[in-house]
């Protein structure tokens, strides 16, 4: 599963199965009682895997995602992973949560401090992507998106530090690089190796670099996007759409605009 910062929840395992298309309204249980009485809203309800109903709460402007079982004792506040490895807590928030308007957001995302790779120029398509250094899901995206880029595809990786105190010092070192694409590729090709930060490559060395990665955070951070890899990227009807995590490879055409490229990758198999 992709790292969720600060995650302190459980994780609900649950195998997939079809929804079924009866679902019948059902009252507020009193298991969600105690949330409710302390101004939690429930927006909206929906069937769910395994005899699971989702709940949509909100408060403070802020949606969040819970289950009740069968029985309606018992409230699971958690991730729910099917059988295939598939992040179903996710799905469900990007089909059953209310989308803010993210036009002003995406506009912040040209200004912050990224790494372009892939088509430079007349890309076919654009997708801007959050990543922490330390952050293996982050990695296999970047394996997963190589055929991508060679196809016309340019990804905006933008760096942020999240991930540990090696996380800050080594997204300077690939932002403070003269060759920031070559920069990004050593730091994926050794990911997982022993690191040792360069001579000069830390905050109270370049303090701007520094800034401009925590600026990076903030703006991950006004997407609601929780966790590395984060995804942004605009639809074939301009829409905005995110994706926290690491995408199965079948979502990659959408996502990218662009047919599906075969990747034989052995690490990647889990994610098909």
């Amino acid at each position: 599963m992709h790292h969720l910062k600060n995650s302190g929840c459980a994780i609900g395992i649950a195998v997939a199965a079809w929804m079924s298309p009866a679902f019948a309204v059902q009252p507020v249980p009193p298991v969600l009682n105690g949330a409710v009485s302390a101004g939690v809203k429930v927006v909206k309800q929906f069937p769910a895997v395994s005899g699971l109903t989702g709940w949509v709460l909100s408060q403070g402007g802020k949606h969040s995602i819970v289950y009740t079982t069968a029985d309606k004792k018992t409230l699971i506040a958690g991730v729910l992973i099917d059988e295939r490895g598939q992040n179903l807590s996710s799905l469900h928030e990007s089909k059953q949560v209310p989308q803010p308007d993210l036009t002003a957001a995406f506009q912040q995302l040209e200004k912050t401090a990224y790494v372009a790779e892939g088509t430079a120029r007349n890309p076919k398509s654009v997708i801007y992507a959050f990543v922490d250094a330390n952050c293996p899901y982050c990695h296999y995206m970047w394996q997963a998106v190589q055929p991508y880029e060679a196809a016309g595809l340019q990804v905006r990786w933008i760096p942020v530090a999240t991930l540990g105190p090696t996380s800050m010092p080594k997204a300077i070192e690939v932002l403070a690089a003269a060759d920031k694409v070559a920069a990004l590729r050593r730091m994926n090709e050794n990911h997982g190796k022993p690191w040792t930060a360069p001579a000069g490559i830390g905050e109270a060395s370049q303090p701007a670099i520094a800034a401009a990665i925590r600026k990076n955070g903030d703006v991950m951070n006004s997407f609601g996007i929780a966790g590395t890899p984060g995804v942004v990227w605009r639809d074939k009807g301009g829409k905005v759409r995110i994706k926290s995590g690491m995408p199965r490879l079948s979502e990659l055409p959408a996502m990218t605009g662009l047919p599906e490229q075969r990747n034989s990758n052995p690490a990647l198999e889990k994610f098909k």
